[in-house]
């Protein structure tokens, strides 16, 4: 029995993650000349940065100013983050699992005023009972201890807790914390493969969690 479902955030509840993708490609293009493959960007969706860094110091035959590529990304991305959207179907789903009497949970990757900032403004805050930050734990996804200490809040142990994840890294992490785990691929994951333990679904309307209580995954 379902009694917690612990969201990812970033590409999960909100595709963050396709508008930094958009911004490092612009950023590196105009700043180095250098394209940015999205198998290489992929690597580091739902994890720290370091394997998008070695790849542009590889690139360009020299260390990667990191400050200055973040701060051109992050000066690109306040511009555009007003075009950010909720996934369509979020919102349906929370109020599914709610209406079942599931426990909710965020366990992110990025900072805690980071995930609560948009939580706060699109009205979902209120909906969960933990959120596990990176300023939480001492290794980030794919390492499992965020998941580990959602459930440990929500009182829940891994077999009642299913984990909603967009990425692989973050997939990882869940099937490590030995939870049952749905994979809902936004627009720079959708081409990924995940591994066999995960069940992927095109979009939140596709699955009921009322079906997954009596079918199981």
């Amino acid at each position: 029995m379902i009694k917690a479902m612990i969201f990812d955030f970033d590409g999960t509840i909100i595709d963050t993650e396709s508008l930094w993708y958009k911004v490092f490609c612009d950023v590196l293009m105009e700043k180095f000349e250098l394209e940015l493959p999205l198998a290489e960007f992929a690597k580091v969706i739902g994890t720290t940065d370091e394997l998008l860094f070695e790849y542009i110091s590889t690139q360009t035959g020299k260390p990667a100013d990191q400050e200055l590529i973040k701060e051109l990304t992050g000066l690109r991305f306040s511009e555009l983050k007003e075009t950010l959207v909720l996934r369509e179907g979020i919102e349906g789903k929370i109020k599914e699992a709610k209406n079942l009497g599931i426990k909710l949970g965020i366990a992110s990757s990025s900072g805690r005023e980071w995930v609560e900032s948009f939580l706060e403004k699109f009205g979902l805050l209120e909906h969960f009972q933990t959120i596990k930050t990176k300023e939480d734990v001492k290794i980030v996804k794919p390492d499992p201890a965020l998941y580990v200490k959602a459930m440990d809040d929500l009182h829940v142990v891994p077999a009642e807790s299913l984990a909603i994840e967009d990425s692989i890294n973050g997939s990882l992490a869940a099937i490590r914390a030995g939870m049952h785990c749905i994979v809902v691929p936004n627009e720079v994951t959708s081409f990924l493969t995940f591994d066999q333990e995960v069940k992927v679904f095109n979009t939140f309307s596709s699955f009921r969690l009322a079906d997954i209580e009596k079918e199981g995954l």
